[in-house]
């Protein structure tokens, strides 16, 4: 796949407070600013940053790291290494390679591992205590041709192998330690070292004799560390005896014998896991171990153990595989695939995430999340950490087999620096909506910043330089609680239009918001004052005119995310006032974006409007452990359920604790009739009630339900076969309208009262209209060129719009003839910006007409097609990678063409790129689509 080409410049994108000038300027929003001075602060008591820095990578697996004197040494299975990114000339390093820790490039360190027979790989590296000496360990016979059994030492000055140091092992050796008397640790494969005995572990003089140190382990060895006080060495790895007592994965021996002193038998480490690394940490007075295991109930996570006495300090049992960790200023570093911490009160199962970072006190993960794949190999992604100081900046290097780090190229090799922070967070998504008289309320969802959890978010008012509101909120990426601010200096019939930025403590600040405006009402909605008052905390009333964030209308902060571009504004609505949500029964729907905890028997009620013609069924409200994303994920635990049967008949279930049982209430009547219903589903103390239209039509007496981690979805999720009167689709095709969620079973007095309030103010709807006919279209052809390569046709799986130098893309779509008595009402075009670094762009983008001639496999900038002078819509604000928009065209202008083949082109006048997912792309939900809504003329 070719990628839009970037000629050359500084064509990426401005960061921090310049960003935010640039941006100001342009909207002739703000006064010219000051750019902001370099920074280094970061949420507290994170110490690194989350942006990689440009360093050399190598072509294979990265599988331990070492420092010394500024320099990191890196071991694995490799032949070459190669500047940062995709160009730059390879040079040979077998196996090894060493390289400053300032500037990431090569430190004229050359050594070669090999193998007269099988693949060499060097799989350990220890430094001596004075930093003189590199010990080297592996699977190898010869350095630089010179024979060797396994293990070297090399002088740290010279990058020369030592003479005298020449030990034997029969097999890899994996894990390294020296202690302060020069002793050297080692672990691995082997059973003998030197011909004598040594089964996994063993330790050989300064000079490469083998000591008496012997723990006699029955399974192989995978790190090790001595004890800052020198007395003890602390063991990790798949054994389960040590000297023939039970002591699995982890032990603790004496450093002069190798004896036991302290074991973990009776499952403290699960069977099905071994343990694959451990550091000390004097200041902390712990200890810190790596697990990887097999199956949900295994270790995967990180230990936190004493010093003194060597007890458990605290457990984390994330899943995902933990390769290595490091400490650095009282925070442990993490390298793993970490992706289910449910067990820990935590995110439920997601997509993997690969660096992360815990206080040494706490188990709780921090707001540190640079990324990287998974990459090569198993793959797990990283697989070593080392911490390194030059220049007066430290920095943390990152090994494994990953292929991406931030979603840009870069193989099994990166780092980051204790500073400056030069990452923005992401920009806000704002809503406004104007509740009651001499109130509009702003909502945002919280931005991420990949090293920064506290940001300040700044709200500015009609365009105005000064913020009307200046607040503080945290986030972490499995949690961005909404946040908002009720201006009350307004006044009714007036229109207020609102834009947010957010700011990291370095200073660092996200473009504007795009402008969300709305006009102050005279008067409050009686049916939203019901809700609120009855205790609703969750409240999603659907009047978002596009984007991907919902807002609650509750105080409680639980925002929604919208997924795959649902039809907004969908009107009649259930309740005067307000919009309804349109889904399209295939893969749109809404998450709440805060982790929810229920206990069962937590009491709750659910409470939404429903209007469809179905006969596939579908999950209108249910609770689910994955949090959903744009991706497409899934609960594999799914409860709390409201949805529809095929037959029309509305059901609420639950799930009883892990067991198979699920209780479920089913309406006698069916509703997919094309009116709204209203929908109250309660569970409490005296059991379950099921409410339709203001009447109870089903309850049993079932209390419990299960107890997870989990969050609120609206549309859609899994659910399997033992569910009663399972739906054939998953998905609710239909309209929603003013879901809520109580943390209390509503009385049924309480139900009716809401059915009466909004039966006497919603829109009439007898006799019912004819509904809107929508229909989504995908490209039959998309292309983009390039001015740059002005000959070459890119038909691949992005699209790119810039003026300078100019990208266009092209897009054509089979347009269908009106439905019988309808005519077009509406039409947009829905994308997904590419998860390319640059993707999102601050820069306006124009929709025009083609209407010159194209093909997909043809088109080149010198052979481009003309395009008309009319604009048909403008995208504003797509800056976030990865993310779904969607852009309003002026529905007259295709009505014309119904019928027949129309072509669209993306273009631009700016200098900042943006790169969409084509109709190419592997995911069906990244593809952009043109959707028409057709109704009655």
């Amino acid at each position: 796949m070719r990628r839009p080409g970037r000629p050359p410049g500084p064509l990426g994108r401005l960061r921090g407070g310049v960003l935010t000038a640039v941006l100001a300027l342009a909207a002739g929003v703000l006064a010219p600013v000051a750019a902001a001075p370099p920074a280094a602060a970061l949420t507290a008591p994170v110490a690194f940053t989350a942006d990689h820095l440009p360093t050399y990578q190598t072509n294979g697996i990265v599988w331990t790291l070492a420092e010394a004197n500024g320099v990191v040494y890196a071991g694995g299975t490799f032949s070459a290494v190669r500047p940062a990114g995709s160009g730059g000339g390879s040079t040979p390093a077998v196996n090894f390679a060493a390289f400053n820790a300032a500037t990431g490039a090569p430190a004229g360190c050359s050594l070669s591992f090999t193998r007269t027979s099988g693949t060499a790989t060097v799989r350990a590296l220890a430094v001596s205590p004075d930093k003189s000496t590199l010990y080297v360990g592996g699977y190898f016979n010869a350095v630089n041709g010179t024979s060797a059994g396994g293990l070297v030492a090399v002088d740290t000055a010279t990058c020369t192998r030592r003479a005298g140091f020449s030990p034997s092992f029969s097999a890899t050796v994996r894990a390294l330690d020296v202690a302060a008397n020069g002793t050297v640790y080692a672990g691995g494969d082997f059973q003998s070292v030197n011909g004598q005995t040594r089964r996994f572990f063993g330790a050989l003089t300064p000079a490469g004799a083998v000591t008496g140190w012997n723990p006699d382990a029955d399974d192989p060895g995978r790190t090790l560390k001595v004890t800052p006080d020198g007395q003890s060495v602390l063991l990790g790895g798949d054994f389960f005896t040590v000297g023939g007592t039970g002591s699995h994965a982890l032990a603790v021996v004496s450093a002069t014998t190798g004896s036991l002193t302290r074991g973990y038998p009776d499952n403290f480490i699960p069977s099905t896991a071994v343990i694959k690394d451990i550091v000390t940490d004097s200041a902390s007075g712990g200890w810190y171990a790596a697990g990887e295991g097999r199956g949900g109930n295994s270790f995967d996570g990180r230990l936190a153990m004493e010093l003194d006495g060597f007890g458990q300090r605290w457990r984390d049992t994330c899943q995902g595989a933990t390769q290595a960790v490091r400490v650095y200023k009282g925070v442990l570093y993490a390298a793993s695939h970490v992706h289910d911490c449910s067990t820990m009160g935590g995110f439920p199962n997601q997509a993997r995430k690969h660096l992360t970072a815990q206080s040494v006190d706490d188990p709780a993960l921090l707001g540190w999340l640079p990324d990287t794949n998974d990459g090569i190999g198993e793959p797990v992604g990283p697989r070593a950490l080392t911490v390194s100081s030059r220049d007066g900046r430290d920095f943390l290097w990152v090994g494994g087999e990953f292929t991406t780090v931030n979603g840009v190229a870069q193989q099994a090799l990166t780092r980051f620096a204790n500073g400056p922070d030069t990452g923005s967070p992401s920009v806000p998504a704002a809503s406004v909506s104007a509740p009651r008289a001499g109130e509009v309320r702003v909502s945002w969802r919280s931005s991420l910043d990949l090293d920064d959890s506290l940001l300040t978010y700044r709200v500015h008012r009609n365009g105005s330089s000064a913020p009307v509101h200046t607040t503080t909120g945290s986030s972490l990426f499995f949690s961005r609680p909404q946040l908002t601010f009720t201006d009350r200096n307004v006044v009714a019939g007036q229109t207020y239009s609102y834009r947010i930025t957010a700011t990291d403590g370095a200073g660092n600040t996200s473009a504007l918001s795009p402008a969300a405006a709305v006009t102050a009402a005279s008067a409050a909605s009686p049916y939203q004052e019901r809700v609120l008052a009855d205790g609703a905390d969750l409240y999603w009333r659907y009047d978002e005119p596009g984007g991907a964030f919902a807002a609650d209308a509750s105080d409680s902060r639980n925002g929604g995310v919208y997924v795959n571009t649902p039809t907004y504004r969908s009107t009649p609505s259930a309740v005067a006032g307000s919009a309804a949500l349109s889904l399209n029964g295939s893969d749109e729907y809404v998450y709440s974006d805060r982790l929810h905890r229920y206990t069962s028997p937590t009491p709750y009620s659910i409470e939404t409007w429903f209007r469809t013609t179905s006969t596939s069924g579908g999950r209108i409200v249910g609770f689910g452990n994955n949090i959903g994303t744009a991706q497409g994920h899934t609960s594999s635990i799914s409860d709390k359920l409201l949805y529809l049967t095929n037959n029309g008949r509305l059901a609420f279930g639950v799930q009883v604790g892990s067991t198979s049982s699920r209780p479920t209430l089913t309406s006698p009547a069916s509703y997919n009739d094309g009116r709204w219903h209203h929908a109250v589903a309660t569970q409490g103390p005296g059991g379950m009630a099921l409410y339709v239209d203001g009447v109870r039509v089903a309850s049993n007496t079932t209390a419990g339900n299960r107890s997870y981690n989990g969050y609120w979805r609206v549309g859609g999720d899994a659910m399997n076969n033992a569910w009663p009167n399972r739906p054939s689709s998953t998905y609710f095709a239909g309209q929603v309208d003013e879901t809520a969620i109580y943390p209390t079973a509503l009385t049924a007095d309480r139900v009716a009262a809401h059915h009466r309030v909004a039966a006497h103010h919603r829109l009439a709807q007898a006799p019912a209209p004819p509904g809107d006919t929508t229909v989504s279209l995908l490209p039959t052809e998309d292309a983009y060129v390039n001015s740059v390569a002005a000959n070459t046709n890119y038909n691949d799986q992005q699209l790119a719009s810039r003026g300078t130098t100019a990208y266009l893309s092209y897009l054509r779509f089979a347009l269908p003839a009106a439905p019988a008595g309808q005519v077009l009402k509406g039409a947009r075009l829905t994308f997904r910006t590419s998860s390319d670094a640059t993707a999102g762009s601050t820069d306006s983008h124009t929709v025009v007409p083609v209407t010159g001639a194209w093909t997909e496999s043809a088109v080149t900038y010198n052979t481009r097609p003309a395009l008309a002078a009319s604009v048909l819509g403008t995208i504003t604000g797509a800056t976030a990678v990865s993310t779904d928009y969607s852009v309003e065209l002026t529905a007259p202008a295709l009505g014309g063409a119904l019928g027949s083949a129309y072509s669209l082109a993306l273009t631009s006048s700016g200098t900042d790129s943006l790169r969409v997912w084509s109709s190419e792309a592997g995911s069906a939900a990244s593809r952009p689509q043109l959707v028409l809504t057709f109704g009655a003329e």
